[in-house]
Parts: structure tokens; C-alpha cells; sequence
């Protein structure tokens, strides 16, 4: 019983997912409350009368609600994201308030990820979100809706994705020999090929599942945040989804199904039927509405995605700037990722300059102080105008949305300079409303329209991207199956009574944790089957209770629970691994983002906050967590949780990346 909504301030819907128990459930009470004869209207159309009050009385009501709670325990969450309402519903219990806001913010960052600065726009993301064409709508909405749906299946299966930070494959030397590949062979040889269309590899790793092997970053390239990152995991993992059944198999079990799959697929061959092949958990379905009417023509495989990352380099600064990315299967399981810079993406740093100008003086014109005429003012409107008619004749003059542009910039210094405008003061907000508008329009029509037919010739080349991929092959064929083994067992476990734990470096977003394996086919360090599922609610659970503390202000908790002593410690290091002093960390309110790193990156800010009286210094940020048997002594425990935290992140055991 779940289904996430994003809705105008109108009430269109905008996007909606719902999985089948909850469309069943309002299509049935919509049934009975319509006159006989009549059809049931589409199922987009129900969302859009039965969510409208919602939607309208938050976007009426000074100070709406975040949350609430209905007569049949139906939790709806609530979050306006500018002029964009998001919604998150669940009716089966399996979800709380947390788990839902969660929901919401995760699903927002995918939305950043795939529009880039559009979502600073209410207007053209509605039109990107709900295209006028109704099978581009068809296509985008089932995508959106699989990386819902991808990103709660790892979110409840994979450790991770659990704390929110990506899980590297412990093997040192392989690592290294794989990051030197992508770095003299690989990245090398596509980035002098002629074939690559002007575009330039500036990342590229290898994933085994969820897990990371190697990751090369060139030299031009800004540093890969870890919530990018781990949404190009959810990403790579919905185009390339981790069959754990087949994984799971031993030799003897794989061979034996594998044997009875392919004589079955030749037995309805012979018998004039089409085989079927399922990589997803049939349970898994999309929303039903009248668009899965529609025939939808997948992806080319070779076609890239754009995406929109974060970037820090030297002095540029872009937080969604446009890259190309290419998913390449290796094998089922491991999966090889190329991320391009394009030729243009330089427009997207002066857009973004240009937005942050005008957000600024727009703040400045509500709390009243003028523009060149205050002292206070940090803007020099005089330099920026210089700068904005310079930009707007770089453009192409022949584009519809260049004459918008020009026309409302115009305007703005007609009224802002000129002796007959009203000079700066409010009556110019609207106008840097408008010039914000348009700007992202400027960049919508560059990364998200024209890309749609210009990806055909700037693009690597179909046979620049089979070349990249029968190089990784061929290094890593001999490795194939101790990798997919290897995931499954990444690191063990030494210490006598010490059933799991967890260790997370929030500096440079990486985690390390024993697997947690919980089928039947596979023996993990708990055992399998019921023992480790066990294990693993227990784990899911000390992770929500420890995020509940540190909202509180918490960096310490230890508790029992049953068999089990839990314990949480977060504390901070310098460079040498020398263990700070703890501080008061900041109490947030019940309805604040949630603690992570891919949505809302917590950590980050709790860094900014902490080092303010570490100057000159690299602090670093380090999470434990430790399940321990109950009949262990206390001191014992402790010392577990020293040894671990000292050991973990050795360099000699964890290459840098």
C-alpha cells in the first residue's frame, strides 16, 4: 500500500508511482461511489481527485502540515519543494514518517539528477516532468518510476544504501591494478580517439553490484560527490539490475537451473512460442494507467544519459552540471561507467553564476537595500551587466528562447538603469523572477531539447564504447568470478561474539561491513536463510533508532535489545588520526531533511559545523556501529569497537581511490 505523488500548485499531477495493492485499494473504493454503467475513469484522474484537497489547502494555508495520519493508518507525508508539492502515502506498516520523508528527498535529488537547473523553475519543470506528447510522457514516467522502485529494492536489501554511502570491494592489489588500467589504458585511449565526438572522460569506475572495485577520476575532473554517486548506482542498477537468485547459486545449483532454463527456452522455441526473460522481481509492476496503453520503444543501449552532477573545481562551481553517462555491462553483476563532460557544458557555469547574481540581488530587494546604490551590496550590477549583454551575443540568435532572453533583459535595464526606470528597489523583483526564468530556460533548450537530437552525433561512437568494454573484459576475465564471489563476502569477521558491524568514513562517503546474505543458496559470516534475515532486521533497525539519537544530538548510544547489545559511536579525527575533541552536535527538528548522503548530505554540513573551530585542519568524520552477542562482557565490547575503528581504514588495507 504505497504510492509517491509530485503535484502542482494547480493540482496536475505531475509524476505519480503506486505499487499494485494500493491502486487496487483506491480503484475498488472508486468503483463503488460511481454511477452504474459508467467507466472508471484513469487512474491518473483518481490520484488527481482524491490528492486536489491535499494539494490545495497546502498551497492556501500559511502554515500547512508536513505529515499526518488517517482514521485507517494511512501515513502521508508531505514536503514543498519550491512551486512542487511531493507526497509519499504508505498503508501497510512497512514505512514510517522517516522512511517516507526519506522517499521524498531521494526522489527529488533523481529529478535534479535527470533535469539539472530546470528544477530551479516550477514552470519548465512541469513541462519536463509532463510532456505535451503523450508517449514521451509514457517513457519518462516509466523510468522515473523504476528508479523509485530500484532505489527502495536496495534500500531495503543493501547496506549501502541503508547508511547511505558506497561499499568498496576489499582487495587492495586488484584495486590498484584496476585504477591503473582506467587511468593509462582505458581513459587514455578513448579520450585521443576521434571517435569520441568532442566529448571527454572525466570519470570512470567499475561496479560489482552495488559495490565499487576501481574509480579513475582525470585530471580536469572536480571530485565526485558521494550523493552523485550513489545515485548513478541507483541508476546504473535499474538499467543493469542484480539477479540475486542466479548470483546466489553455487556452481552445482547454478549449472543444474541454468541447464533446465536454457532447455526450456528451446523447448518453447520448438513448440513456436516466444521465450520471456525476467531480471526483476515479478511482484515489481509499474502504475497501471491509460499511458500503459501506449507501445514504448526501449533505450538504444549505446545512447547515453544525461545527468547533471555537482562540480568544484579550482574556480568554477556548478552544482548540476551536465554530463554524459554510459552503463556497459561487462557481465551480469559487474558493470563498467564512463562519465563524459560535453563540448558546451561550459554555458552551464555562466548560467549559474547569472542565477546566483540575481538570486542575490532579489534577496537583497525584499530585506530593502538597494543594488549599486548600497554600500552593503556585494553585487556590482554594473559588472554583471557588462558580463550578461556580452553572454546573451555569445548565444545563437536564431533560437526562440535567445529572443525571450533578450527581450526580458532588455526590460530589467531598462528599469533598473535607465533614468526613466524605477531604478532598484521591489518593483524589479518580478523582473529577476523573470531573467531566473529565463536563464533556465537558456539551459533547458542547451542539455535537455537540443540534446534529444544532437546525441545521435555527440556521443562516443557504438564502436568506441564496444572497444571500452572488450578492453575491461579482457583485464578482468580471470577475475570475473572471484569479483561476483567477492561481493558476496567482502570482508570478515575476528572477533569472538561480534555478530556485525558497520564502519563509515562520512568524509569520503565509503563504507565497510560484512555481507548479509539471506536466501537459502548462501552461507554468509550469520549463517542463511532466517538466521541472517534475522540479523538483518536487527541491523535495519539500530540504523533507525541511531538516526533518531543524533537528530537528538546524540554521537553515542549503546542499548540492549534481547540476545543483542548494539552500539553507535560517531567521532571526528584529524588527518593523522589523531581523535578530536567531541562537541554539542545541532539538535534538527522532527520534519528536517533525513541523515544521509544521497538526498540531503547531513554529514557534509556536520563537518562545515565541527571544523569551524578546526582551522587549517582536515577533519575527517567516522561512524560505527557494532552488533554484539548480549553475553559478552562490556569492556570486551569496547575493545572491539577500538580495534575496529583503528584498523579498518588502514591505508595498507584500503587503497585510496
Amino acid at each position: 500500500m504505497k504510492c509517491l505523488l509530485i503535484a502542482s500548485e494547480s493540482a496536475e499531477v505531475l509524476f505519480h508511482w503506486s505499487d499494485r495493492e494500493y491502486r487496487q485499494n483506491i480503484q475498488e473504493k472508486y468503483g463503488v461511489s460511481q454511477e452504474e454503467g459508467e467507466g472508471l475513469p484513469a487512474f491518473e484522474d483518481i490520484l488527481s481527485t482524491l490528492f486536489a484537497p491535499i494539494i490545495i489547502s497546502c498551497s492556501t494555508l500559511e502554515d500547512s502540515y508536513t505529515s499526518f495520519t488517517t482514521e485507517n493508518n494511512h501515513i502521508y507525508v508531505l514536503h514543498q519543494f519550491d512551486e512542487c508539492l511531493y507526497i509519499a502515502v504508505n498503508g501497510d506498516g512497512e514505512e514510517k514518517e522517516d522512511d517516507l520523508r526519506r522517499k521524498l528527498y531521494v526522489v527529488k535529488k533523481m529529478v535534479e539528477v535527470m533535469f539539472g537547473m530546470v528544477t530551479l523553475s516550477g514552470n519548465l519543470l512541469r513541462k519536463e516532468l509532463r510532456p505535451q506528447d503523450t508517449e514521451q510522457r509514457a517513457r519518462l514516467w516509466k523510468y522515473l518510476q523504476s528508479l523509485v522502485e530500484t532505489y527502495s529494492l536496495l534500500r531495503e536489501n543493501d547496506q549501502s544504501f541503508l547508511v547511505e554511502a558506497v561499499e568498496r570491494l576489499i582487495h587492495p592489489q586488484l584495486c590498484e591494478l584496476c585504477i591503473e588500467f582506467l587511468e593509462r589504458r582505458l581513459v587514455q585511449q578513448l579520450n585521443s580517439s576521434v571517435e569520441r565526438a568532442g566529448e571527454e572522460v572525466l570519470h570512470a569506475f567499475v561496479l560489482v553490484h552495488t559495490k565499487l572495485l576501481a574509480f579513475y577520476s582525470s585530471r580536469n575532473a572536480s571530485i565526485l560527490t558521494p550523493s552523485d554517486l550513489l545515485a548513478l548506482i541507483v541508476m546504473a542498477q535499474n538499467m543493469y539490475p542484480s539477479n540475486v537468485d542466479l548470483d546466489d547459486m553455487s556452481p552445482e545449483v547454478s549449472n543444474s537451473c541454468l541447464t533446465d532454463f536454457v532447455f526450456g527456452l528451446l523447448e518453447k522455441a520448438g513448440r513456436g512460442e516466444t521465450p520471456v526473460f525476467e531480471f526483476v522481481d515479478p511482484e515489481i509492476q509499474m502504475a497501471e494507467d491509460s499511458l500503459h496503453t501506449l507501445e514504448i520503444n526501449p533505450p538504444d543501449p549505446t545512447s547515453p544519459r544525461r545527468v547533471f552532477l555537482a562540480i568544484s573545481h579550482k574556480d568554477e562551481m556548478c552544482p548540476m552540471m551536465p554530463h554524459s553517462m554510459y552503463c556497459l555491462s561487462l557481465w551480469p553483476g559487474i558493470t563498467l561507467v564512463l562519465l563524459t563532460k560535453i563540448s558546451s557544458s561550459a554555458l552551464a557555469i555562466s548560467v549559474y553564476k547569472y542565477l546566483e547574481d540575481f538570486d542575490k540581488l532579489e534577496k537583497r530587494l525584499h530585506e530593502g537595500h538597494g543594488g549599486p546604490a548600497s554600500a552593503r551590496s556585494p553585487l556590482n550590477m554594473q559588472d554583471i551587466r557588462s558580463k550578461m549583454d556580452k553572454f546573451i551575443k555569445s548565444l545563437e540568435p536564431h533560437d526562440l528562447q535567445y529572443a525571450q532572453l533578450q527581450n526580458v533583459w532588455a526590460e530589467f535595464k531598462s528599469r533598473a538603469f535607465s533614468r526613466a526606470g524605477s531604478g532598484f528597489n521591489k518593483d524589479l523583483i518580478p523582473w529577476c523572477k523573470n531573467m531566473k526564468t529565463q536563464l533556465c530556460g537558456i539551459y533547458r533548450q542547451c542539455f535537455l531539447t537540443d540534446s534529444l537530437s544532437a546525441d545521435v552525433t555527440h556521443r562516443l561512437s557504438a564502436g568506441l564504447q564496444e572497444r571500452a568494454q572488450a578492453m575491461v573484459r579482457e583485464k578482468l576475465v580471470d577475475w570475473k568470478d572471484f569479483l561476483l564471489v567477492k561481493s558476496k563476502r567482502n570482508i570478515t569477521m575476528d572477533f569472538p561474539g561480534l555478530v556485525h558491524f558497520i564502519c563509515v568514513d562520512r568524509a569520503t562517503g565509503q563504507m565497510i561491513a560484512p555481507s548479509l546474505n539471506i536466501t537459502e543458496r548462501t552461507t554468509s559470516e550469520l549463517g542463511k536463510g532466517p538466521v541472517a534475515n534475522y540479523i538483518k532486521n536487527k541491523v535495519w533497525a539500530l540504523v533507525r533508532t541511531t538516526r533518531r539519537y543524533l537528530q537528538k544530538g546524540y554521537s553515542t548510544v549503546t542499548l540492549r535489545d534481547g540476545d543483542f547489545y548494539f552500539c553507535y559511536f560517531l567521532w571526528f579525527e584529524n588527518e593523522t588520526g589523531y581523535k578530536l575533541q567531541p562537541v554539542d552536535i545541532p539538535v534538527l527538528a522532527d520534519d528536517s531533511p533525513p541523515i544521509g548522503m544521497l538526498a540531503y548530505d547531513y554529514y557534509n554540513r556536520l563537518l562545515k559545523y565541527y571544523s569551524k573551530n578546526h582551522k587549517g585542519e582536515n577533519v575527517k568524520c567516522y561512524e560505527l556501529l557494532t552488533v554484539h552477542l548480549g553475553v559478552i562482557p562490556t569492556e570486551i565490547i569496547l575493545q572491539h569497537c577500538r580495534q575496529l575503528a583503528s584498523k579498518l581504514w588502514e591505508p595498507s588495507r584500503n587503497p585510496l581511490l
